[in-house]
């Protein structure tokens, strides 16, 4: 496998390039697996097509820069067969996700359940059989997570770092989204607790593991694995609130519209928890009454927004992620990573932060 420095530093086109060769190689084999045993062939095309449909492969980009930050030299195929388990992961945790929010769309398409139900019709034993395949669907894409991550040869020690921060990760995720669930319709204004979800369900899987990982491919020691975590926890917290932000207003150059999938859900994010502490008596009234609404419209959406934005809740939102992408800035100013690590982290740092899409 080539390496993805240049002239430039770490070319992360370069990097997600090669990372969806290794997941196209890998799914390939399952599809040839599938194919002899007789097993359903749309389950690998489901998986497949997932992930082809989008996403950034952040969480790819940074599991090899973390290894490059950590002295990573040498054939670089170890960490990217780490860095595609990484994205089968997010593709389970994705579909689960929408399975429990019964979410319409996901990158534009239908949400795997969704077109799953579609191919049974429109009766109810439909809609329970669509959420089902699903979920296995998503199981296997983690079960195949593990099986790339299980066969990266690494020595002994390394594959012990390894797989005690990815267990960690999927624990922490888990916790994470128990919180999510179990949290929604409260309608409180903790925005602690909301903090709190952030940091389980996006913030380490997002940033800080995968940075770790990486690095323990590399054999890190606990100080790179440490200054991960300082990087790690406010550029995840900052990722998710924009991603909120996004969801609710839309950005500001029309690439990514105002939706109703975390105002209907009644999602417990930091922004509404923002909404919800700030407003007077009257607008935390209307907050409680629309938001969590299955039938919200975009009348009653609307509504929503002018009191998020009357309360300042939207301008606070923005001024943590500012707050977290500055701290994030501080410690890549401190830290002593070679040129093109620091490059590449600043680039990623915009990318979690000023998306767009």
């Amino acid at each position: 496998m080539t390496s993805v420095m240049d002239a430039q530093g770490i070319n992360l086109r370069a990097l997600r390039e090669q990372v969806d060769a290794v997941l196209e190689e890998f799914l390939e084999g399952k599809a040839e697996t599938a194919a002899g045993r007789g097993h359903p062939p749309e389950v690998v095309e489901t998986v497949r097509d997932f992930l082809a449909a989008g996403g950034k492969r952040i969480r790819a980009q940074l599991c090899v820069v973390g290894w490059h930050a950590a002295g990573g030299r040498g054939d670089p195929a170890p960490v990217m067969r780490v860095a595609a388990s990484l994205e089968l992961f997010v593709a389970f945790a994705l579909i689960h996700d929408d399975i429990m929010d019964d979410s319409a769309m996901r990158r534009g398409r239908p949400a795997v359940h969704r077109a799953l139900r579609a191919r049974l019709g429109q009766s109810q034993r439909a809609e329970r059989l669509g959420a089902g395949g699903a979920l296995l669907v998503g199981n296997l894409a983690l079960i195949w997570a593990q099986e790339l991550l299980h066969t990266v040869e690494l020595t002994a020690e390394r594959r012990k770092a390894v797989h005690a921060l990815y267990d960690a990760m999927l624990e922490e995720v888990m916790y994470g989204q128990y919180l999510d669930v179990m949290g929604t319709d409260r309608g409180d204004g903790d925005v602690e607790a909301a903090l709190q979800i952030v940091r389980y369900k996006t913030a380490t899987a997002t940033v800080q593991r995968p940075l770790q990982l990486g690095a323990a491919v590399a054999g890190a020691g606990a100080a790179t694995l440490d200054l991960c975590t300082e990087l790690g926890l406010p550029l995840g917290e900052a990722f998710q609130i924009r991603d909120d932000l996004l969801d609710v207003f839309g950005s500001a150059d029309g690439a990514c519209a105002p939706g109703l999938g975390d105002l209907r859900e009644g999602k417990r994010t930091v922004l509404l928890a923002l909404g919800v502490c700030r407003a007077d008596p009257q607008q935390r009234q209307r907050l409680r009454q629309l938001v969590g609404r299955a039938d919200l419209d975009e009348s009653g959406a609307a509504e929503v927004r002018a009191i998020l934005e009357m309360t300042g809740a939207r301008e606070y939102a923005e001024n943590i992620i500012a707050s977290r992408y500055e701290q994030v800035l501080r410690v890549l100013d401190s830290a002593a990573f070679p040129p093109d690590v620091s490059g590449a982290l600043r680039g990623l740092a915009v990318t979690a932060t000023q998306y767009t899409t």
